[in-house]
């Protein structure tokens, strides 16, 4: 769920999957699995960095491809998305069962976590169902042994008739044996037969009556016996699927049809419709994995099970759950803040001493001033300026953000923060989507993308600007420090600025949930969906892996963004404040336009031009604001908060200003990243303009409430 550069980069856009083979004889393996298991540490374990990413034709849906060379032949390993099921209830499933159907594979690879196999079987099943040439990988055989688990393998594959390989993908055990098997399996001149699952009388007799027909129509393309089941379910899109790429009307073929209409009134005299059928489906493929784990699956542990069970009762229970979750974020804002000040103050430091020398380097050179001034006090400055605030805490917070989603507690916010999404007629992964949000609202847009139903997905695509991003949390600290807790130093005064910035952020939480309800009872009606969550279980973050996961494919990505806007804004700021007509900047007369209607919002022209200025990047803001305020030519920093909060009172700040100025801070539009993403993601000017609109409409609207409401108190 995490922000990566093949999630949100360039790759994020292309144009679909286009197998990628270095001889016409590669082998192409389609590698399957649940969310959680390790299936992407064995995809980047076996393929290194030889790997292709886009997006799944007409989906959204990422996928990535490497290549894999073993034993003087190449393989072609393409990265399906984690699913639980292959009955295409998501995009997720509809993606995975179709490569697996269409695709073209030689083989299918299905990794399992050998800490919770049961439940991974579902989709083994599922997947034998449709390609009996598999290898079963059972994964963290590591984590497993730490618990006590114990899997026999041997027992495994004589039960599901495939090979079974164990593996610790993260320590490269096992792979060498998974590529023997995967080798040997797709040189074997006959497929594998695996015991089909047996379904209730009814069921099998009416898969037999489709089955002639579809051996005929398919010839050997796909399995019958599968094809039969989905037609019986009912499967509208694996119709269109057929259709497409077999050439092949299932609806246009009088003899299938009437053989269908036969074997559903075989159905329906058991009192089987569609949705008990569904059910007898699903239930019969989790008994057969409890029969099959039965004997081959052991625990010598229970303690620590017990252990595991013990801490989801304190992080999930309705009592406590809550209450530790909004300790647990204040403790990560208040490591972020404490540690982001010195190292910025360093960043800074050189960044800026590097700023002189291009001075220094530019007068040598005998550069116009226009020159100097444009490149130098706009361009750099300004990208000095948002690398050294937005790097540190970046630094801190993503990789503390990464390693509660190592630990496996991220899910559980979600678990916890459901209810109160489905009272908002919303998806309980929106919880996800927006803690993705802290980081970075792109991101967080981005991973809407696992939000099943289209309605729901736009909801949170719409919302997600309501949380804080890292760009605003500058702004939301400085003014807390000069206006409410004080600019001294210790403990108590940085403790009191995390639980203050957390009550802000709780008024975005709350506002998310406000205005889901309200979307979700005008404009996007509907009910809200279910969905299968998966609590993982818990193991020790890999700090390592942390650490260069949230640096590399998080940090410096946002960043890089950053920067990529941050320069023509700077360009474009110090226009603003050089170019003179009448006797005044473009910037005085912005602000002095601004000023009335700014007024009502508790706020002033300089602080609203600021935030509009600031629509590039919101790390600029307090710097625009700065230079405003001293009438200078470029962007200025103080870095001594007491001389900053002494400007601010001397140009009309109260205690109201800096209220308004958070709120407005909280609730106003997304930065220019974040619009350019929503657009990508729905593909529709429309909802990216009302996902401007939304929040700066209730943002003025706060404001000037909050602003009315003091005036009229007598307390501003």
């Amino acid at each position: 769920m995490g922000l990566t550069n093949t999630s949100t980069g360039a790759g994020a856009v292309d144009g679909g999957l286009v197998l990628q083979k270095n001889r016409p004889e590669d082998r192409v393996i389609a590698l399957a699995g649940n969310p959680n298991v390790g299936k992407s540490t064995v995809f980047n374990a076996l393929t290194g960095l030889r790997q292709h990413t886009g997006n799944w034709p007409g989906k959204t849906v990422a996928n990535a491809q490497g290549q894999c060379e073993h034993r003087e032949r190449g393989y072609v390993l393409v990265d399906l998305p984690g699913t639980y099921s292959l009955m295409a209830h998501s995009a997720e499933e509809e993606v995975a069962r179709d490569f697996l159907c269409f695709g073209g594979a030689d083989a299918a690879v299905v990794v399992c976590d050998a800490t919770c196999l049961e439940r991974n079987l579902n989709l083994v099943l599922q997947t034998l169902e449709l390609e009996p040439r598999c290898v079963v990988c059972v994964n963290l055989l590591d984590e497993a042994r730490k618990k006590g688990i114990r899997v026999d393998l041997e027992g495994l594959a004589r039960r599901l008739g495939v090979p079974v390989v164990g593996t610790a993908a993260g320590r490269g055990e096992g792979l060498e044996e998974l590529m023997d098997a995967v080798a040997e399996l797709t040189a074997a001149p006959e497929a594998p037969a695996p015991p089909p699952v047996r379904y209730l009388p009814p069921i099998e007799a009416a898969v037999e009556q489709l089955r002639p027909l579809l051996e005929t129509r398919l010839a050997g393309r796909l399995s019958a016996r599968w094809t039969a089941l989905r037609l019986l379910d009912q499967d509208a899109a694996l119709l269109e699927r057929l259709s497409e790429t077999l050439g092949w009307d299932v609806r246009r073929d009088e003899a299938l049809q009437k053989a269908l209409e036969g074997a559903r009134g075989v159905l329906a005299r058991s009192g089987l419709g569609a949705k008990e059928l569904r059910d007898c489906l699903v239930s019969r493929l989790v008994l057969t994995a409890e029969e099959l784990c039965a004997g081959v699956v052991s625990c010598e542990r229970e303690e620590r099970l017990e252990r595991d069970r013990k801490l989801d009762r304190l992080l999930t229970s309705r009592a406590t759950g809550i209450p530790l979750m909004l300790l647990l974020l204040a403790g990560v804002f208040w490591l972020t803040i404490q540690g982001a000040n010195y190292p910025s103050q360093l960043l800074s430091a050189g960044l800026f001493w590097v700023q002189d020398r291009l001075s220094d380097l530019l007068t040598a050179l005998n550069a116009p001033a226009w020159l100097h001034g444009a490149l130098v006090l706009g361009v750099y400055r300004v990208l000095a300026w948002v690398v050294s605030v937005m790097l540190p805490p970046m630094a801190i917070f993503f990789p503390l953000f990464t390693l509660l989603e190592d630990f496996g507690y991220l899910p559980r916010v979600a678990f916890v923060l459901d209810h109160a999404f489905q009272k908002a007629s919303a998806c309980g992964k929106q919880a996800l989507t927006m803690a993705m949000g802290f980081g970075c609202n792109a991101a967080g847009v981005v991973g809407c993308r696992i939000i099943d139903s289209p309605r729901e997905r736009l909801i949170a695509i719409l919302t997600n600007n309501f949380v804080p991003c890292n760009g605003r949390f500058p702004t939301l600290i400085a003014i807390i420090t000069m206006f409410f807790v004080g600019t001294g130093a210790g403990m108590g005064r940085g403790v009191l600025s995390a639980l203050l910035l957390t009550g802000v952020i709780l008024l975005g939480v709350f506002l998310t949930f406000w205005v889901s309800r309200l979307l979700s009872g005008t404009i996007l009606k509907g009910v809200p969906s279910s969905f299968t969550l998966e609590l993982p279980p818990y193991r020790r973050p890999r700090i390592g892996q942390v650490i260069v996961r949230s640096v590399l494919d998080r940090t410096l990505f946002v960043l890089g963004r950053a920067v990529s806007v941050a320069a023509p804004a700077g360009l474009l700021i110090w226009l603003c404040a050089n170019v003179r007509v009448g006797g005044g900047s473009i910037l005085d007369w912005c602000t002095g336009f601004l000023d009335p209607f700014a007024r009502l919002l508790g706020l002033d022209g300089v602080i609203l031009m600021a935030f509009l200025l600031g629509f590039p990047a919101n790390e600029i803001v307090l710097p625009i604001i700065i230079m405003a305020y001293l009438s200078s030519g470029s962007l200025l920093a103080l870095d001594d908060l007491e001389a900053l909060r002494a400007l601010l009172v001397d140009n009309g700040w109260t205690w109201l200003t800096a209220v308004c100025t958070m709120l407005f801070s909280l609730v106003h539009w997304p930065c220019s990243t974040t619009c350019l993403t929503i657009g990508k993601e729905t593909g529709s000017a429309k909802w990216t303009l009302v996902s401007i609109l939304l929040p700066t409409g209730i943002g003025m609207l706060v404001c000037f409430s909050v602003a009315t409401t003091a005036r009229l108190l007598g307390l501003a």
